[in-house]
């Protein structure tokens, strides 16, 4: 029974699109609808829900797609859609089911189909996967997210200090996302003595205010309340209740270069513990793809991180951040970023800091899937 499904899935990767192309006259297709029912429907569904069992003659694995679930279709941007079509499921660690179609398609017929199936999710004002800028050290992204971020910061001179920060976002609805966040620090304040434990918790909320992918625009804002769980006398808390609140901001630009903005403040609720914050974040980058775009993501980021107590007489804290972003499985949804943080301004007693992180969108499989 296993020879003969590997026989029948051998045969529908190498002949399907083949036929596809001789039978359908695929060349002569303009429209993304003709080129859908032409090649696609067969195994999708003419309504993008995907065809009956009984009809395509194979198991449907667990991650055949329903194009018309916004909250799985709406994440992924066009180019992640066109690797998928044009080198088949295999080349994102998805099944080898789903064939190549770079020998029936051409470039702008596999646009046109994507723009088709587009139409497949017909709920409104989910933010595309386009808007889905990458995820700098330091500026919060405007885009909802299925993440688990750990961020590891260690001090490059200076008194030695780890710091790390657990971050949980789950998007719930159309706009909204719920996060958490849970540091764990380590430091050494003296020679022979390590303070280490848990931070203060922060639980937040972020929900969409504005997306357009014909602008390339989105904005978001946050509320958030950190609580006091840490132990101050050790540097790992406020000791004190403290309400964040934002706004985030993300424009994509031409040629895949890309602009992110935040700013906030953080209010404690006993300004005698520690004094409120105003904060502005901005982040420069731009991404680029092997395998004629379609592949592994390379993404260099400047950001400009800002931040004042709001106390008579203090000065502004800036740091510059150089930072390099990459995925690194197959499917993309595992993702490392590593920068510098470097003090340029009140540079007294501030030290470098080398940052690094490792993100997983599991939303788009497990941790140990789509590395192959």
């Amino acid at each position: 029974m296993k020879i003969s499904l590997l026989f029948f899935l051998t045969v529908l990767t190498l002949y399907v699109p083949a036929t596809f192309a001789q039978s359908a006259g695929a060349a002569k297709l303009t429209t993304g609808k003709e080129i859908y029912e032409g090649g696609c429907s067969g195994c999708h569904g003419g309504d993008g829900k995907g065809a009956p069992q009984s009809t395509i003659g194979f198991e449907k694995p667990e991650s055949f797609p329903d194009f018309t679930k916004c909250d799985q279709t709406t994440p992924e941007d066009n180019w992640a859609w066109k690797s998928v079509i044009r080198d088949g499921g295999p080349s994102r660690a998805f099944s080898q089911i789903m064939p190549s179609f770079s020998g029936a398609l051409t470039s702008r017929q596999m646009d046109e189909v994507i723009g088709y199936m587009r139409g497949f999710c017909k709920e409104k004002g989910w933010a595309r996967g386009e808007l889905n800028l990458p995820r700098a050290l330091g500026t919060e992204k405007a885009f909802p997210e299925d993440e688990v971020v750990i961020t590891t910061t260690l001090n490059a001179n200076g008194t030695p200090s780890v710091s790390n920060e657990i971050v949980h976002e789950q998007r719930f609805g159309v706009k909204n996302q719920i996060e958490v966040s849970v540091p764990v620090s380590f430091e050494r304040p003296e020679r022979g003595k390590w303070y280490g434990g848990v931070g203060d918790v922060g639980l937040g909320v972020k929900r969409v205010l504005f997306s357009s992918l014909g602008s390339g625009s989105i904005v978001s804002a946050q509320g958030e309340v950190i609580l006091p769980v840490g132990n101050r006398a050790h540097g790992l808390g406020s000791g004190v209740t403290t309400f964040e609140n934002f706004v985030a901001y993300g424009q994509l630009l031409p040629w895949k270069t890309f602009f992110q903005f935040q700013a906030g403040a953080d209010l404690p609720v006993d300004r005698a513990k520690a004094p409120d914050t105003a904060f502005v974040r901005t982040a420069i980058g731009k991404s680029f793809n092997q395998n004629e775009g379609l592949g592994r993501m390379w993404s260099p980021m400047v950001e400009f991180l800002g931040d004042r107590d709001l106390v008579a007489g203090m000065r502004t804290n800036v740091d510059v951040m150089p930072e390099m972003q990459v995925t690194i499985s197959k499917r993309q949804h595992i993702r490392f970023d590593v920068g510098l943080r470097i003090p340029a301004t009140n540079t007294a007693g501030r030290q470098k800091q080398v940052m690094f992180y490792l993100l997983w969108d599991w939303q788009d499989g497990k941790l140990l899937e789509g590395w192959k």
